[in-house]
């Protein structure tokens, strides 16, 4: 049987209970007050209204999540959650809109909430003794002879003009990427000593912004400018991997990010590798994942 042929994929009532069950596994409490006593059931009201006792107000598990307010039917967010949370390269907002006979406008914004959904709440540090991080970054953005004339820039050799996303993967772990302004040595060592543990052993290329980096960490570097990728237990290919999933799903799917959004496309496709099948993580779970972290974080038009 299909995922997608569960009832709250289709049934507004049994999609706010499944909601209840991701967000409120001890029990309905008003996101008010947070309280659990005294919460009851609101009688001719909406599937879902409740009422806490303690503060009086009336209240449905959308309250304080992306999901509050919207017009969007809760079981159609379900499947949107699901499509994008199994597509490993991504859906694009016209591909969701057609598919969910929902207008462009919405699609795109349903996305942009999902992946906001999708980001890490919180950072803990990656590594750790006898484990190994690889460290690279890579350009976002099109080639200057596939723009239209009027938008060519001569100037624009290599990743100039082009926004820039650094990446830390751990090889049978997670990775973490965000958006840097510029590729320095000191933008770089910030994060590179915040985000990873002292004791790991660090993988980068030969690029001139790691070579101060093994006065703070265990440092290997293959040299790729004289053709070396693989040298013993020292490359880069786990994340060179991750990154042609990332370039191939902007590239064939999503074909433009803007600098403002890109942050979020970048929480997408971490969340997905994060949460892979060589985790052990099933199309169903990472779409139960993806929900509980829809809790705190309304995202408002103007805010997109």
């Amino acid at each position: 049987m299909s995922v997608l042929s569960a009832s709250h994929f289709h049934n507004e009532v049994a999609a706010i209970a499944r909601l209840e069950e991701i967000v409120w596994p001890q029990g309905p409490h008003c996101p008010r007050c947070g309280s659990f006593d005294r919460i009851t059931d609101v009688r001719g009201g909406r599937a879902g209204l409740r009422r806490c006792g303690p503060c009086k107000r009336e209240f449905t598990v959308t309250v304080g999540t992306i999901f509050e307010r919207s017009h969007v039917k809760l079981h159609i967010w379900f499947q949107a959650a699901h499509l994008m949370a199994s597509s490993k390269k991504g859906i694009s907002a016209h591909q969701l809109h057609r598919t969910l006979k929902v207008t462009y406008k919405t699609a795109w914004f349903m996305e942009h909430r999902l992946r906001e959904a999708m980001r890490e709440g919180h950072f803990t540090v990656m590594g750790g003794e006898g484990k190994i991080v690889e460290a690279d970054e890579t350009c976002i953005g099109g080639k200057e002879k596939n723009k239209h004339r009027s938008k060519r820039n001569a100037g624009n050799i290599g990743g100039m003009g082009k926004e820039i996303a650094f990446s830390l993967v751990e090889r049978r772990g997670k990775v973490r990427s965000q958006h840097v302004a510029s590729v320095t040595s000191k933008t770089l060592r910030e994060t590179l000593v915040c985000q990873r543990d002292a004791d790991t052993t660090l993988m980068t290329d030969d690029a001139g912004q790691y070579r101060q980096t093994h006065k703070d960490f265990t440092h290997e570097v293959v040299n790729h400018g004289i053709g070396e990728y693989v040298r013993g237990d020292a490359h880069t290919n786990t994340i060179e991997g991750y990154f042609s999933i990332l370039k191939r799903g902007i590239t064939g799917t999503y074909h433009h990010v803007s600098p403002q959004h890109l942050k979020r496309y970048l929480a997408e496709f971490d969340f997905r590798y994060n949460e892979r099948m060589a985790l052990g993580v099933s199309d169903e779970a990472r779409t139960t994942k993806a929900l509980r972290g829809i809790i705190g974080k309304r995202l408002k038009y103007r805010d997109s």
